[in-house]
């Protein structure tokens, strides 16, 4: 593909779904696409996260208006909490990813994003801002408006701050600036070799009425979105539940809604709607130059369409593309070219797609491909080429028989890692790295392997676009498509995220290894001062596609040196090296995920003290702090309620609830007078964070006390230690404030209040500007044994790697036997 239609394929890719290869073609698709095509209008909707989106409102106007909707997250939601597993950070974020583009399919939107990282809650748009590098994501922003070009953008959030989270209000300021900055020319100026300025008719804020927020009023334009719409046979409250509920990581699933729904919306910029949101904005074919005739034939084949023989509307929907194809609106022959590529397939009946033989290829490998071609109804289609990359295979004006399904072989380099271009690099708290102009705002890479089909139909060559997929079958699922992989050669996955080392004593670190291709070469680990690494080097040779194999080093420092440094591992095949593992997220809601993080760990040399040796763990919502104490030497075992309803509990040394444990494990509920009465004998309880909303049981502890909405967002709060005599901060670790030092995120969320006075309440912190709170890490003795309940957020720390955090955590599990300070 040349350099021109790259170009082309990052400005105008579309989101695309893997729960099928193609566009639908029922006849309700059919007869909504028709509507759409006679409808040249757009509308952007702006706001933080993954959720945050009105998707009903978003349907409505997508496929009641048949306008061009989008929906533009500031952030893919990385810094959000995980109900469905323990994944984190960038790898939350693209599951979330993936959450909102089926939440898209279903609505009918598109979906945008800019570079901004969800560093996670900020309680106001000034840290926000700086922390995002502000003049970065308003660039995305103006991006997103001059290439999607909306006649109306609209804000879920105010400036004002009643949105509550300082990533809402800094998306609402962000739009209100990138309204005006889309049209100046003098504004990202190097963004115009590719768009044009373009200025919207206006800027509305979605007003809302959340729990005690109510920010709507009589006075305020509204329209009823709770329509019905006969084609779908749902309304966009049936749609808008099915959308959200895609959102499963955060728990949204939502009940469908019936009836009248009004919105309503108040402009910040721009002329105020009287009567329709689209007020004063031509939508129709008028709004171009020749489009009257284009509205007219438009008019003729939707009257003389017949649902039982659409391939008959073909003739006249191919004559309609030549004069799309003439006017002179770039943006509009664009996307109505599309519309009407993808109308006139599946009026003819076409079917076609293709697919990979194998799920991964290597670098450099070929693809071996398999595209199929189905005509339903007649043999008037036929196929010129198939083409992916720069590879074309020619068929002459093959004629594709009437509904005989034809299988085409073809191969292609695999030439590029399939990594998330926003994680090609390592990026700062604030915001990810883009490799290119052409990339902002895209949901995935716009340059996946792609297949180019071009058929004749009726005598016009129409060029039509599938991704590429693996597809295979199950016994259970039946036929599956998933994205394909494009690898490293050789990856190497170090088995750990963390060495805590509390000696110059030797460790193993075992690194597994996977080819990709037929491979030869080694795998070392670099140098590093002030560290011993044993052996140079691994060689292998004559290793096959699937071989997997586990190399050990051994790594100690060569002094005590306490800190942290970063080890990286390097496979080096065929004379170039690589230093990549890889991983995989999975979950039945959304396509298989596939990254290559660097090949990576830490080494902590730390002069660390661990007290007891046997840990019982309850799940909750999800994190990594078993792994994360098995690093240091801990035996963990996973509970089940058999064992703690019925087992002696009293082996256990500490036993401590996951994070958000008394919210997803009603459970608990049953087996909290246990947990308590193993804490009574002189066991040592310690529950991680909860949120005030959805407590199984009040009664957590042994002694009152209440999870509330309180935290401290700055990761660099200064902390008071308010007991420096209790156990905790001084067995078997002193905890002094360089402790808090190098904490990543936030130091706690959801604070507890209402405490009573048998605690002992530890620690203070605030963020700037306001009160000092007690509520992060309270502990009390109960009978023989000790309860420990903690806001702070280790279950971010321990897998950062972070020293102090490590250190206080144990303390937490180390109850001294005489209740004393040793």
């Amino acid at each position: 593909m040349n350099r021109i239609k790259l170009i082309a394929a990052l400005l105008f890719a579309a989101p695309y779904a893997f729960a099928q290869t193609a566009p639908p073609t029922d006849i309700a698709s059919i007869q909504q696409n028709f509507k759409k095509l006679d409808v040249l209008g757009s509308v952007l909707y702006v706001a933080a996260h993954p959720d945050d989106e009105n998707t009903r409102l978003l349907a409505y106007l997508a496929q009641e208006k048949h306008y061009r909707t989008g929906y533009l997250s500031m952030t893919r939601g990385d810094g959000g909490q995980n109900l469905l597993g323990n994944e984190q950070s960038e790898l939350l974020g693209l599951i979330r990813t993936q959450e909102l583009l089926a939440a898209r399919k279903v609505d009918g939107a598109e979906q945008f994003f800019t570079r901004a990282n969800d560093f996670g809650f900020s309680k106001g748009p000034e840290e926000t801002l700086k922390i995002w590098d502000k003049e970065k994501v308003l660039s995305d922003v103006v991006w997103v408006i001059r290439k999607f070009r909306p006649d109306v953008i609209i804000c879920r959030f105010p400036t004002t701050g009643e949105g509550g989270h300082g990533h809402h209000t800094s998306s609402a300021i962000l739009a209100q600036e990138a309204f005006a900055a889309a049209a100046d020319p003098k504004r990202f100026p190097e963004q115009l070799q590719y768009v044009q300025p373009w200025q919207a008719k206006r800027l509305l804020w979605n007003t809302f009425n959340f729990g005690t927020t109510n920010t709507t009023s009589p006075d305020q334009f509204k329209i009823d979105v709770g329509v019905y719409n006969p084609t779908l046979g749902k309304g966009y409250g049936e749609l808008a539940a099915e959308s959200r509920s895609n959102h499963k990581t955060q728990g949204f699933g939502s009940a469908r809604q019936r009836g009248e729904s009004f919105e309503y919306f108040k402009t910040i910029l721009g002329d105020a709607p009287q009567n329709d949101l689209f007020d004063g904005v031509n939508t129709s074919w008028k709004r171009v130059k020749g489009g009257e005739d284009i509205d007219a034939g438009i008019s003729i084949i939707r009257k003389s369409f017949d649902a039982d023989k659409p391939e008959e509307s073909v003739a006249a929907l191919v004559k309609l593309l030549g004069k799309v194809e003439k006017i002179s609106d770039t943006y509009w022959h664009t996307q109505k070219a599309k519309e009407l590529n993808n109308l006139i397939a599946a009026c003819a009946g076409l079917w076609f797609e293709s697919y990979a033989t194998e799920s991964s290829y290597a670098l450099g490998d070929s693809i071996h491909i398999r595209s199929q071609v189905l005509d339903r109804y007649n043999n008037k289609v036929k196929l010129n080429s198939i083409s992916i990359n720069q590879t074309e295979k020619s068929f002459n004006s093959l004629v594709i028989p009437a509904n005989q399904l034809q299988s085409f072989n073809t191969s292609a380099l695999a030439n590029k890692i399939t990594q998330p271009y926003w994680l090609e690099t390592a990026h700062s708290v604030g915001a990810y790295n883009i490799p290119g102009q052409l990339y902002v705002g895209n949901p995935e890479n716009p340059d996946l392997p792609t297949v180019d089909f071009e058929f004749i139909i009726e005598g016009k060559p129409i060029h039509f676009e599938r991704r590429l997929a693996y597809k295979y079958v199950t016994p259970v699922n039946g036929e599956i498509y998933q994205p394909i992989e494009i690898t490293p050669p050789v990856t190497a996955n170090i088995a750990s995220q963390d060495y805590i080392f509390n000696s110059i004593n030797p460790q193993s670190i075992q690194i597994k290894l996977k080819s990709y291709t037929k491979s030869s070469g080694n795998i070392s680990l670099k140098p590093i001062a002030g560290w011993k690494i044993s052996p140079d080097k691994f060689d292998f040779s004559g290793k096959e596609k699937g071989d997997e194999w586990t190399v050990a080093f051994t790594v100690s420092p060569t002094d005590r040196h306490p800190g942290t440094v970063i080890l990286e591992a390097v496979a080096t095949v065929n004379g170039k090296p690589f230093s990549l593992g890889i991983q995989h997220i999975k979950y039945d809601h959304i396509p298989n995920i596939t990254l290559f993080p660097p090949a990576q760990a830490k080494l902590i040399d730390l002069n660390l003290k661990i007290a007891g040796k046997k840990i019982g763990y309850i799940e909750g919502a999800g994190d990594l702090v078993p792994e994360a104490l098995r690093q240091v030497g801990y035996d963990v075992h996973e509970l089940t309620e058999k064992e703690i309803m019925n087992g002696d509990l009293a082996g256990y040394d500490a036993i401590i609830t996951g994070v958000r444990a008394y919210n997803v494990n009603d459970r608990l509920a049953v087996e909290q007078p246990k947990l308590l009465e193993y804490v009574k004998n002189g066991g040592n309880l310690v529950v991680q964070y909860n949120n005030n909303n959805g407590l199984v049981t009040k009664q957590i502890g042994p002694y009152p006390f209440k999870p509330v909405n309180q935290r401290v967002t700055d990761e660099n709060a200064k902390i008071t230690i308010l007991d420096k005599q209790n156990p905790i901060v001084n067995y078997p670790n002193t905890i002094t404030q360089d402790d808090f030092n190098g904490w990543v995120q936030e130091r706690g969320l959801y604070f507890v209040g209402d405490i009573d006075p048998k605690y002992q309440q530890v620690l203070q912190m605030n963020d700037p500007g306001e009160t000092p709170n007690n509520g992060a890490l309270i502990t009390g003795n109960y009978g023989e044994g000790r309860f420990v309940y903690t806001s702070l957020a280790f279950f971010r720390q321990l897998p950062a790697g972070v020293p102090g955090a490590y250190k206080l955590f144990i303390n937490l599990l180390s109850k001294p036997k005489t209740q004393a300070i040793p």
